[in-house]
């Protein structure tokens, strides 16, 4: 075998090129490509390269899908898409597929998409001698008269060889033996047949038994061969042989035809008498004898031929059955009987997806390709031809490719979001009476594009978020929708600024880009921003991106939590009192003053009451709750209290409500000097604390003992130097405020701006424990000090508090002209203790209202 390969390949090669110079000179007779090999090639031998043969280009071959179509060629062929080769997949056996039948052919189609292309393909089997000679017996058994005539003839039992041609039995040879010869004979038919002739008498008793080796030899190379042997038994008269009345029967029945139905009778006769004419029939033994047995039966006795199992049209048109009618002698005739199956339309059209191409894209142009089907029928003439439509109203067409194929396209565009997918719905009907049909479902997906932006239910949303909230709280949601799928479908969220101010939006506020929801990056103020604009994107990751945008007002809502903040009085003055001059016999509901405030909240938040914070007494002055105006509630008299003190409380109208408080002290006189020496005293005695008693006599006396030792060293210092050196400090002559002493007058009958500086040298705080001297901002003259003292503040009771030697004094040191001149070099005149002491603090007292640089903290300087 391994030396014959290369002459089948030339052989193949060279069929093959005879076939296409053929087929290129007769192109429009013929359009089909035929290879001719032998069987038995091995497995993966390559045929030829079909992809030339075709003209189709290697590279190509994968992306145009280039296959081979076939119900049986497949298990036997294949194609290497790779170099274009045509393979042998597995053995092939002619016998088997083909039987005798010559040529044995095996056709497959060739398809290509992209465009689409098929090409039917024959390939014909070429027989090679691989089978022997073979006798259905091992032994042949004769019964011959011992009467019987030289040059009669026995049929004998032919060879049988699967191989044709000259590969099949081309001779048979007869051992050699003195009775008998071999002679071949054809009949009408055509077939050949064996006969063993006698050619010299027999006798029986010289010998019964004759053994003859018969040998097939077939015509192939090498020349192969089978034996059987011929066991002649010599028997008595018997010398007429049954004969049928047909050399051949025929035949033709329905393959519908129901299981025992007759079909025909053979008949054979024999002339002999007794025995030797008692006939019986049978099926000739052969190879294909198991076929028959199981399709048909035959009665030995009178030869009725019946169907013994269904017949089948496309299974086996023809059948070929040997018979024989066999006397009681021993003699046989031999006949045929050739049985016709006519087609019925039995089989329904079969429908096959050879191509599919799903999913597609919503926006295919009409035209796309969709599956290419294959349709087809086992049935032969009308019964085997097909029609296809598709069922419904569908944007798909069938067009045909071939008698076998056709082609599933669109006809217009499709929408995803409105039909995801198509059933399509396949009619295969044949023209068979009665017609069969089928029918075949083809789901087909539509892919998505992306072709819809994210949606917002709204194109403004507006949301309300109160002030003062948690950092970090989710504050809003908002959902933009895509009816498109996949990642088409997925949103992604930003935001951005639609207000022409410049807020950083970024600083108050983000968002979940997967989910939407809004986040405080911060505490919002009502106060600071009350409201804010900003535009909310939804893109979708399709490619391009689609987008759509939103807009969303979030208002801030104000809370109470601002306190309302008072403008006058001012409570800014380091715990200082204010004071208010309420003249004798105002009238009832004068207006003595006015609290101002403020609330930064609006809205209820920022309505604001004022009242009196009433202790047990009954106040003599009354307050408006809306405008916080302070009127008198009945006329002064010189009886009254000289002094009163108020706490108004301003009081917002949130919940829960926040205030604030301020403290007014009002003073009854009919003007500000006349309550002046009984002020100091009283006030100060007022507001010290209860245990501040020990700390005043503790000054009381250090103080004491400062000026006695003041007053020793003015002494000693007489003696040595008229003018001393300073002993307290630095003090400027600026002892007066930048207010002009002159207008205190206007001061007696409304609101008092100064009456902090006759409360400097009170020490509310007891932990402070001294006192400092800070340098002067402003220069004054002694003159305007002096004529305050008798000018505008003309009381007597003022003006009695200042001995006439310590005045004398001050005229003197700060009369003599020069300027900056420390207070530590003023010489105090020799006075009584008792005397002196009122004199010391009217003169602190006026150098404290005289200058706001001058501080004393310390115990309360004072007599008690």
């Amino acid at each position: 075998m391994k030396i014959q390969e290369p002459q089948k390949e030339k052989r193949i090669r060279w069929q093959v090129i005879s076939i296409f110079m053929f087929s290129w000179l007769c192109h429009s007779v013929s359009a089909q490509l035929h290879y001719s090999i032998p069987e038995e090639m091995r497995k993966d031998s390559v045929i030829e390269n079909i992809a030339k043969d075709l003209g189709l280009e290697i590279k190509q071959l994968s992306f145009r899908k280039f296959r081979i179509v076939s119900r049986v060629s497949e298990k036997y062929f294949t194609v290497n898409v790779d170099n274009g080769n045509l393979y042998i997949k597995d053995r092939i056996d002619r016998e088997t597929l083909c039987g005798t039948e010559s040529p044995c052919i095996l056709t497959f189609d060739a398809v290509a998409e992209n465009p689409l292309n098929v090409l039917p393909v024959t390939i014909e089997i070429l027989d090679v001698n691989d089978n022997s000679p073979n006798f259905f017996h091992d032994i042949l058994s004769l019964e011959i008269l011992e009467t019987t005539t030289p040059g009669t003839h026995f049929i004998l039992q032919n060879a049988e060889d699967p191989d044709i041609g000259n590969n099949s039995v081309q001779t048979y040879k007869l051992s050699d033996n003195q009775h008998f010869t071999l002679s071949e004979k054809t009949s009408t038919d055509g077939s050949t047949f064996l006969e063993l002739v006698l050619e010299k008498p027999l006798d029986r008793e010289t010998q019964n038994i004759h053994e003859l080796i018969l040998t097939a030899i077939d015509g192939g190379k090498p020349i192969k061969s089978g034996s059987v042997l011929i066991n002649i038994a010599i028997a008595d008269v018997n010398d007429n042989f049954p004969i049928f009345t047909q050399k051949v029967y025929k035949v033709s029945v329905s393959e519908n035809t129901p299981i025992n139905s007759t079909l025909l009778h053979v008949t054979a006769t024999d002339q002999d008498e007794g025995s030797n004419a008692q006939i019986t029939y049978s099926f000739r033994k052969t190879s294909g004898n198991a076929l028959y047995d199981h399709t048909f039966s035959i009665d030995a006795n009178n030869g009725e031929i019946r169907t013994r199992g269904k017949l089948d049209f496309e299974a086996l048109r023809n059948y070929e059955i040997p018979i024989q009618a066999k006397d009681g002698g021993g003699l046989v005739a031999h006949s045929k009987v050739l049985v016709e199956i006519l087609d019925e339309n039995d089989n329904a059209p079969e429908i096959s997806i050879t191509s599919l191409t799903s999913p597609i894209l919503e926006d295919s142009l009409p035209g796309t390709l969709i599956a290419l089907i294959e349709v087809h029928d086992r049935d032969s003439g009308d019964n085997g031809e097909i029609d296809c439509k598709i069922i419904d109203k569908l944007p798909f067409q069938l067009v045909s490719s071939s008698s076998k194929y056709f082609k599933i396209i669109t006809t217009y565009s499709m929408d995803r979001e409105k039909e995801p997918f198509y059933s399509i719905t396949i009619l295969a009907n044949d023209r068979g009476s009665p017609s069969l049909s089928t029918i075949k479902s083809i789901r087909l997906d539509i892919s998505d594009v992306n072709d819809n932006p994210p949606v917002f239910q709204k194109s403004t949303y507006v949301a309300y978020v109160p002030e003062n909230n948690l950092p970090g709280a989710s504050i809003y949601s908002i959902q933009a929708s895509d009816i498109d799928s996949g990642d088409n479908a997925k949103v992604t969220y930003s935001i951005s600024t639609t207000s022409s101010e410049e807020i950083p939006i970024s600083s108050y506020l983000s968002m979940n880009i997967e989910t939407g929801v809004l986040y405080a990056q911060r505490s919002f103020d009502y106060e600071q921003y009350k409201e804010f604009q900003i535009q909310v994107i939804a893109k979708d990751y399709g490619s391009p991106p689609l987008s759509n945008n939103a807009s969303l007002i979030i208002h801030i809502m104000d809370q109470n939590d601002n306190a309302p903040r008072i403008l006058f009085p001012s409570p800014e003055n380091d715990g200082t009192v204010f004071f208010e001059i309420v003249p004798f016999g105002s009238e009832r509901g004068s207006l003595i003053t006015k609290v101002v405030a403020v609330d930064a909240d609006s809205g209820h938040n920022a309505w604001l009451s004022y009242n009196f914070i009433h202790g047990s007494e009954p106040s003599p002055f009354s307050i408006s709750q809306h405008t916080g105006e302070i009127r008198t509630a009945y006329v002064f008299e010189q009886k009254d209290v000289l002094k009163y003190k108020a706490v108004v409380l301003v009081k917002d109208n949130g919940i829960p409500s926040l205030s604030a408080t301020v403290t007014l002290s009002f003073i009854v006189a009919e003007s500000f000097q006349q309550v002046v020496p009984k002020f100091s005293e009283e006030f100060n005695a007022e507001d010290s604390p209860p245990n501040l008693q020990m700390y005043l006599v503790t000054a009381l006396a250090l103080i004491s003992f400062l000026f006695i030792l003041s007053i020793i060293l003015v002494i000693v210092s007489k003696f040595k130097d008229f003018k001393s050196s300073p002993t307290f400090g630095s003090l400027s002559t600026n002892l007066y405020p930048p207010v002009d002493p002159r207008i205190l007058s206007q001061y007696n009958s409304g609101t008092l701006p100064l009456p902090y500086s006759y409360n400097v040298c009170v020490a509310l705080d007891s932990s402070e424990s001294d006192f400092t001297l800070l340098k002067p901002q402003q220069n004054l003259t002694v003159d305007n000090l002096l004529d305050a003292v008798h000018s505008g503040l003309g009381d007597e009771n003022m003006t009695k508090l200042i001995s006439a030697p310590l005045l004398a004094a001050i005229r003197q040191f700060f009369g003599s002209g020069e300027s900056n001149k420390n207070i530590t070099s003023f010489r105090f005149p020799k006075l009584n203790w008792f005397e002196y002491r009122p004199s010391l603090l009217y003169f602190l007292m006026e150098i404290s209202a005289s200058t706001t640089e001058f501080e004393l903290s310390g115990k309360l300087i004072s007599e008690k």
